[in-house]
């Protein structure tokens, strides 16, 4: 997952290929054509929204451009948002960005990984293919 610190993004999905989805959108009912970059909001980190409209994007409508968590994003909401399905995000303001690479990192594999899918490893390790 990319990390940004937050003096280093632009607010809003800026270009012809970003959009920005408000966070009681639905992702099925937005045209994903010729989009490269999906930006979702968290308005508060309490507000779980943007996980489920990541996983959607990632998982069920198959978007393998960047979605990227914008808003209260904290570092301890990293592993699970990579999971989820996002490429990137953009941290908030007091959240340092080596902090988030270290906490990140923390989580190779995701054991959990091992024993459910996710966004990002649909079958679990146990799992053999056919």
């Amino acid at each position: 997952m990319k990390l940004i610190a937050s003096s280093a993004h632009i607010t809003g999905a800026t270009g012809q290929n970003s959009i920005e989805i408000a966070n009681d959108a639905d992702p099925r009912e937005v045209s994903l054509a010729g989009v490269d970059r999906i930006d979702l909001h968290f308005p508060k980190f309490t507000d779980g929204r943007a996980f489920s409209q990541a996983f959607l994007l990632s998982r069920r409508l198959g978007f393998k451009g960047e979605i990227r968590a914008t808003g209260d994003v904290l570092v301890d909401q990293l592993a699970q948002m990579e999971r989820s399905g996002f490429t990137s995000a953009v941290l908030r303001a007091d959240q340092p960005l080596d902090v988030a690479q270290r906490v990140l990192s923390s989580y190779p594999g995701y054991d959990v990984g091992k024993y459910q899918g996710d966004a990002v490893q649909v079958k679990p390790h146990f799992v053999v293919s056919a």
